[in-house]
C-alpha cells in the first residue's frame, strides 16, 4: 500500500493520513507473523489441511474424514484429508512437524505414531513431545483377543493353559512389527509367561484372511475390524484390551477381569495435533470446536456401534497420555527385543 502526503493536506490532516498509513503497514505486516489471524478474529481464514499418515480406506482415514467434515461444518471453513502414508506413519507425522505452525497444517495421529515409533525406530526426525502442540484427543477404543472357532480355548485363562501346554506352537498374526496388535500380543506372552509364535504381515486385510482361513491360531486387532466377524461365527472372542468391558460389548469380558492378567491394559487413541509453536489462542480455539463434534450424538452413535468411545479431552490430557504411554510401550519394546524391519 503506498501512501504519499498530498501538498494542499493541512498539516493536522497530513499527520492523520500518515498515523492511518502507518497503522495500515503494522497491520500488513502483522498478517505474515503466526496467530495474527487468530487475534483478528479471522482463523481459519483458509482451508485447513488434516495429514493422516496412513493409506485411505483405512480405519485411521475414516474416522479423519469423519471429523474433517463435521469440523468444516463448524468452522464454516473446508478441512482437507492428505494422505502421506509410509514408515508406520512416521513419513506424515515429520511432514507435519516442518510444516508452518499458522494452524493450517495438522495431524490426525494414532497412538502408534506418537508412543511405539519413538522406540520402535532408531532415527524419526520428530519428537512426539516437542515437535508437536497436542490440540485433542478424539476417541479411545480397544483391541479384541480372538482365536479361531477350531481353537479349544473359551476363555483367556484356557487360552493361556494351552499355550504353556504347546509351547511355540501356537500363532498369532498382526498387521506388522511394532503394530499394536504385534505389541497386545507381546504383552499376553509376556504376562502369561508363554511362547508364541508371531506371525507379522504387512497391513490388517492379509493378517485377518489368514486368521479367518485357519492358518493362525489367534489375533489381536480393533474390535471394530472383528465386531463382525465374531457375531457371525467366524471368529470367537475371548476379551477386549481395554482395562474394562466396553458399554457396546457387554459380554465380552476385559482381559484384566482374569486373574493375573489384571494389569493387562491396551487402550487404542487418536488426536489431533499441529507443529510446535502454534500459537496458543489457534490451539484453543481449535480444541473448542473438536470437542463440540465429538460431542454430537449423531458422532457418538456412529463410533459407538463399532466399539468406540468419543473422548472430549484437554491439549494437556492429550500431553499426558503421550508421556505415559510413551514410557509403557518404550518398556516393553525393550524388553521383548523389538526391532523395525
Amino acid at each position: 500500500m503506498q501512501c504519499n502526503a498530498q501538498p494542499d493536506l493541512k498539516p493536522g490532516r497530513r499527520r492523520v493520513r500518515r498515523g492511518l498509513c502507518g497503522l495500515a503497514a503494522c497491520l500488513g505486516l502483522a498478517a505474515l507473523l503466526p496467530g495474527a489471524a487468530m487475534a483478528a478474529g479471522k482463523y481459519p481464514a483458509e482451508p485447513i489441511k488434516l495429514v493422516v499418515p496412513y493409506p485411505a480406506g483405512g480405519a485411521t482415514d475414516l474416522m479423519a474424514r469423519s471429523l474433517a467434515q463435521k469440523l468444516a461444518e463448524k468452522i464454516g471453513q473446508s478441512v482437507v484429508v492428505e494422505n502421506r502414508s509410509g514408515a508406520a506413519g512416521s513419513i506424515g507425522a515429520d511432514f507435519v512437524a516442518r510444516a508452518k505452525p499458522d494452524g493450517y497444517t495438522l495431524l490426525y495421529s494414532t497412538m502408534g505414531v506418537l508412543t511405539i515409533n519413538p522406540s520402535l525406530y532408531k532415527h524419526l526426525n520428530y519428537d512426539p513431545v516437542k515437535s508437536f502442540e497436542p490440540i485433542a484427543l478424539t476417541h479411545v477404543t480397544a483391541n479384541m483377543l480372538v482365536v479361531n472357532p477350531a481353537v479349544p480355548a473359551h476363555s483367556v485363562a484356557e487360552l493361556a493353559q494351552l499355550a504353556k501346554k504347546e509351547p511355540g506352537k501356537l500363532t498369532f498374526s498382526s498387521s506388522g512389527i511394532g503394530s499394536s496388535s504385534h505389541l497386545s500380543g507381546e504383552l499376553f506372552k509376556s504376562i502369561a509367561h508363554v511362547d508364541i509364535l508371531h506371525v507379522p504381515y504387512k497391513g490388517t486385510a492379509p493378517a485377518i484372511s489368514d486368521f479367518l482361513a485357519g492358518r493362525i491360531t489367534m489375533m489381536f486387532d480393533t474390535v471394530s475390524n472383528f465386531v463382525t466377524y465374531v457375531k457371525n461365527g467366524k471368529a470367537r472372542a475371548l476379551g477386549v484390551t481395554a482395562a474394562k468391558r466396553l458399554p457396546t460389548l457387554p459380554d465380552i469380558p476385559a482381559i484384566a477381569e482374569t486373574p493375573g492378567f489384571e494389569n493387562f491394559d491396551v487402550t487404542l487413541w487418536s488426536g489431533v495435533l499441529a507443529p510446535a509453536g502454534t500459537p496458543k489462542p489457534i490451539i484453543d480455539y481449535l480444541n473448542k470446536e473438536i470437542v463440540a463434534v465429538m460431542k454430537v450424538p449423531a458422532m457418538k452413535t456412529y463410533l459407538e456401534q463399532y466399539g468406540i468411545e468419543p473422548l472430549h479431552s484437554t491439549p494437556e490430557a492429550f500431553t499426558e497420555a503421550i508421556k505415559k504411554d510413551g514410557k509403557k510401550w518404550g518398556d516393553l519394546i525393550r524388553q521383548a527385543h523389538i526391532t523395525a524391519q
